[in-house]
């Protein structure tokens, strides 16, 4: 925008200048698209030539990028949490925010469930794989209520940072902002501290956000190379309905609920947040993808204050693909496989627990903490988990991305409709690289209005 650049010193360092030139002859998201290029490429020559040692390094590669996200996954949502709580105290009305926000991550999650419930009984997923309850493994891990209510409370305050447990890292977070706030200027030190241990992170992970073309190219390419085209064509009607469910969810329902309830434009929307979406479809991460989710958001005019509480409490806890669409269709997919008649109830349970168990998703690359709990409620054989273990990567890209998107959708509601939302800012908002920062963000109020 020419009121930017007119902000913006003539003095400027010339190295600053020259990034934003080449980033704009080769944008962020071109990077993506020809990270996905070359990596579909490699993998099916690493396969069709039976190329072991490409096979390998593309699996180092992409498993280095993920550990790398990981990496910062643990005190990223600590501090992320924490300090969003306490930012709630520059708030007026946070409490009514705070609520509504959560209110509109039921209403999505009961949407997107319902579409995934819908498309299972259409389509029939399981009918015609050739699979059979034979096929299935039991997985190491699984989910329960018991477990997942008893593991909500570490036993000691180490173990969830080691075994990366975000549950109860998001338990911990919340227990010291609430804390924080309550004790008022005598905590002010702990959240100087927790803001600058904040900025490092995001500092480190925007680097390795930086390299996600790289990720693209292992991640993808190992995908193909081991799996190949053969496994893929089993789970056809599948991996078909997770993609065309999340699609329902992310071009269908997200536009209209934007265009008839927060009364602003859908395609304002996915201009300002693509970097996060795409970036998600990647990293396979919510928690990886989290700095760029908030910096889009409150690029669409989402003030800072509460952008920084509903878009880390929505990394660990939104999920309309992860803990909507997939266990629905997965649950409705094992079940025909197993030959177990799913009536009423049990799809009624499977809303439910999308619903009120999403946190068990914790952010990261997979949902199988998720299924396992649905599995589990349902009374269905835990075996069946095996059965999509080798097509979640596939499918855990576009489930990311339409969990990022809800992300960063439920804020944008909620501000407009308690009217902080800013329509110059939201109507302005446009697919810029993730590095770049936006001048005017540097003005925006430190407070949100009272809501009319």
């Amino acid at each position: 925008m020419s009121a930017n650049s007119a902000t913006a010193p003539d003095s400027a360092p010339q190295k600053q200048k020259t990034r934003f030139r080449i980033s704009d002859k080769f944008p962020f998201w071109a990077q993506i698209i020809a990270g996905l290029v070359l990596g579909v490429l490699l993998g099916w020559l690493a396969r069709s030539q039976d190329v072991s040692w490409l096979k390998t390094t593309l699996e180092q590669v992409g498993g280095i990028f993920v550990q790398l996200l990981k990496l910062a996954v643990a005190p990223l949502v600590f501090f992320a949490i924490l300090v969003s709580i306490t930012n709630l105290r520059k708030v007026n009305n946070a409490a009514r925010l705070a609520s509504r926000t959560l209110l509109w991550f039921m209403i999505t999650s009961l949407i997107a469930v319902a579409i995934g419930i819908t498309i299972g009984l259409v389509t029939n997923p399981g009918a015609g794989t050739g699979l059979t309850p034979k096929d299935g493994q039991k997985p190491e891990g699984s989910g329960s209520w018991i477990d997942f209510l008893t593991g909500i409370v570490p036993t000691d305050v180490i173990t969830p940072f080691t075994e990366l447990n975000v549950l109860q890292i998001v338990f911990m977070a919340a227990v010291a902002g609430i804390a924080a706030l309550q004790l008022g200027e005598k905590a002010e030190p702990i959240l100087k501290l927790s803001n600058a241990v904040l900025e490092l992170l995001q500092k480190a992970l925007w680097w390795v956000i930086r390299l996600a073309p790289i990720g693209t190219v292992g991640l993808i390419g190992f995908a193909i190379a081991d799996y190949g085209w053969n496994l893929i064509s089993k789970y056809a009607t599948f991996t078909a309905d997770v993609y065309i469910g999340c699609a329902i969810v992310l071009f269908g329902v997200y536009p209209l609920l934007l265009a008839t309830v927060a009364k602003v434009n859908p395609i304002q929307f996915f201009k300002g947040a693509w970097p996060a979406i795409q970036l998600a479809f990647v990293s396979r991460s919510s928690v990886g993808t989290m700095p760029v989710t908030q910096r889009v958001t409150e690029r669409l005019g989402v003030p800072k204050e509460y952008a920084s509480f509903a878009v880390p409490f929505g990394a660990t806890t939104k999920m309309d693909g992860c803990a909507a669409i997939y266990p629905a269709l997965a649950a409705i997919f094992i079940a025909q496989i197993f030959d177990v008649q799913l009536g009423i109830q049990e799809y009624l349970l499977i809303a439910f627990v999308s619903v009120v168990g999403s946190a068990a998703t914790a952010g990261l690359t997979g949902a199988t903490v998720m299924l396992t709990l649905t599995l589990s409620t349902l009374g269905l054989p835990l075996e069946g988990v095996g059965l999509l273990m080798a097509i979640d990567p596939i499918l855990d890209m576009m489930r990311t991305a339409t969990n990022v998107a809800g992300q960063a959708l439920v804020p944008v509601i909620v501000a407009a409709r308690e009217k902080i939302l800013d329509h110059d800012a939201y109507n302005t908002a446009t697919a810029s690289p993730v590095d770049e920062l936006d001048v005017r963000e540097a003005g925006r109020k430190t407070a949100v209005p009272v809501a009319a």
